[in-house]
């Protein structure tokens, strides 16, 4: 009896445990990773982006001894649409994109002699038209990331001017007139590029985008300029153009023949054998978070001021008298960062950080015709020293896309940057007439103080590509500039210094990072980032003296002054992530 209970119960266990297997109920709670995403069909799409550009002038009269191109950030903004085949891994595709560029930059060109008045040129481009080929190759979990490159023409819409500094009139003498040539043209060139596309949902992917575009240009005719000594005219010539942009985008696309309501897989753990969804470290939780920690970021300036003295002509823009550009301003900085998601999309976040530099020169252009005390082009070379800066961003957006693994959203924001230097030493490089301090004398002669301030809206983008791999980026516009300065010369009899003022203008922040999860909370990673803010053309300057018309009087001379900056570089950052 008791051997057919035994038999009796093993069977009833059996039986119950071959259910309890075949239960739906008790199925394991992991989601199947839908089919392999197909690259495959056209798409649509818009785009933003940012980066440094020169235009360079050739000088029709020999060597130069200094300028001949000019900086030219550019902020960018359009759309491109294209279509992709996709064989196994490899996809193929043709892409054509359209942008409207803001962009501005002046310099010194044309100093070919000490003796010789030089002349300003200007520059920046508003339309970009690319077509380009595309090869990439689909990897990752369902093959939702593409990495690939990219190849063909381009073509340019590039506008400025070359006019010379003569002055035309100094007091009640009548100088020889000054003259200005434009140039608005359009130019074929080539551009190469890379990036990594991520597929978002069924309908929507994101990507980061670099592009160079390298263009040709026209012969411009370069205005008559003067000499002396012996006083000479010299006359009209050409001069050719060339160009270059490195352009960072940040990219959306909507993908023809799919159901943009279809069941999204990109929430699904990207290694589900390998991660639970526990483990899995994700961009977007859908409740609070807050992610912060540090950067270290290593990076080069410029700065350049242009003094105009006012137009003699009524309609004409001030005519360049003097221009300091501060440039290599190499440094370092180290500065704190953080964002807090909310469970509704909105999002805040914000960066801080100081910096120090010791390495750079600054050229002190002087420039006039008249000729005033025998120099007609006067080019005064100084080294950089107690260099420090200061900047921070703040933002508030809004995550239009998101998911378990990307964010993509719009913000707005404010941006503020200081930088204070001295100048030290003085070699001239260009007058045959006028000296400066002597060799090896590294006195102080002067300083600049720089603050500036400018609202910023642009768009920024995070996704998950691999397991623990996380690619994020941001790209602003700066549609309107503040900026204080006081410049101060410190080797003068009197005491004299430079008020400084400007605003309207333009500027552009782009930055891209790439983070690695060393936990699911914990990240490094390496960044770039480029900053640049311009004035508009006739901004304030007032010179100031004590004592140079008698004792303790202060005579205020009005002029019209031109104020730009940029500064590039690498970062390295640390990350925790609560929530």
């Amino acid at each position: 009896m008791q051997s057919k209970l035994l038999f009796w119960a093993v069977a009833t266990a059996a039986l119950v445990a071959s259910g309890a297997v075949n239960s739906a109920d008790l199925r394991p709670l992991v989601r199947v990773p839908p089919a392999l995403w197909s690259w495959t069909g056209g798409y649509i799409g818009g785009h933003v982006g940012g980066g440094y550009g020169r235009t360079s002038f050739s000088d029709p009269y020999g060597p130069s001894i200094y300028g001949d191109v000019v900086s030219t950030p550019v902020f960018l903004a359009g759309g491109q649409l294209g279509y992709n085949w996709q064989t196994n891994g490899w996809v193929f595709g043709v892409e054509l994109d359209a942008s409207h560029a803001v962009s501005d930059g002046t310099n010194t060109c044309l100093a070919f002699s000490g003796i010789v008045v030089t002349d300003t040129c200007t520059a920046g481009p508003n339309v970009f038209v690319t077509g380009t080929a595309r090869v990439g190759y689909a990897f990752g979990p369902q093959g939702h990331t593409l990495a690939y490159v990219k190849a063909g023409v381009a073509w340019q819409n590039n506008r400025g001017d070359i006019a010379n500094n003569n002055e035309f009139r100094h007091g009640n003498f009548v100088g020889f007139p000054r003259e200005t040539t434009q140039f608005d043209y359009g130019r074929f060139g080539a551009t190469i590029g890379a990036g990594v596309e991520q597929a978002l949902t069924p309908a929507w992917t994101v990507k980061f985008e670099y592009d160079y575009m390298g263009f040709g240009g026209p012969r411009v005719a370069t205005p008559p300029t003067m000499q002396l000594p012996p006083l000479a005219i010299i006359p009209a010539n050409t001069s050719t153009l060339s160009s270059n942009y490195h352009v960072g985008k940040i990219g959306l696309n909507y993908h023809f023949g799919v159901d943009p309501r279809a069941p999204e897989g990109s929430d699904a753990p990207l290694y589900p054998e390998r991660a639970t969804a526990k483990e899995a470290p994700v961009a977007y939780t859908g409740d609070w978070s807050f992610e912060g920690g540090s950067r270290l970021w290593l990076s080069r300036g410029r700065f350049q001021w242009d003094y105009n003295v006012a137009p003699a002509i009524p309609g004409e823009t001030g005519i360049p008298n003097s221009r300091l550009s501060y440039q290599w301003l190499d440094g370092v900085s180290g500065e704190l960062f953080g964002r807090l998601d909310s469970p509704w999309g909105i999002f805040l976040k914000s960066n801080i950080g100081v910096g120090r530099f010791n390495k750079g020169k600054m050229n002190d252009e002087d420039s006039s015709f008249p000729i005033e005390d025998g120099v007609a082009y006067s080019n005064t070379l100084s080294g950089q020293a107690n260099g420090r800066f200061m900047y921070y961003t703040a933002d508030a957006g809004y995550d239009f896309l998101r998911g378990g693994t990307y964010k993509v959203g719009g913000f707005i924001g404010w941006s503020y940057y200081s930088q204070k230097s001295d100048s030290i030493g003085c070699v001239q490089t260009a007058s045959p007439y006028y000296s400066c301090l002597a060799p090896g004398d590294k006195r102080i002669m002067g300083s600049q103080d720089t603050d500036w301030n400018a609202p910023r809206i642009g768009l920024s983008a995070e996704t998950m590509l691999l397991e623990r791999w996380r690619v994020s980026a941001d790209v602003a516009y700066l549609p309107w500039t503040e900026f204080n300065g006081r410049d101060n010369h410190l080797l003068r009899h009197n005491t004299t210094f430079y008020e400084q003022r400007g605003d309207s203008g333009g500027g552009v922040q782009v930055e891209a990072i790439l983070s690695y999860f060393i936990t699911k909370n914990f990240t490094v990673g390496v960044g770039g980032r480029y900053w640049a803010m311009w004035t508009k053309k006739d901004s304030d300057v007032v010179y100031n003296c004590s004592g140079c018309e008698g004792p303790k009087i202060l005579s205020q001379v009005p002029a019209l002054a031109k104020y730009s900056m940029e500064r590039w570089g690498t970062f390295f950052q640390a990350s925790y992530k609560f929530d």
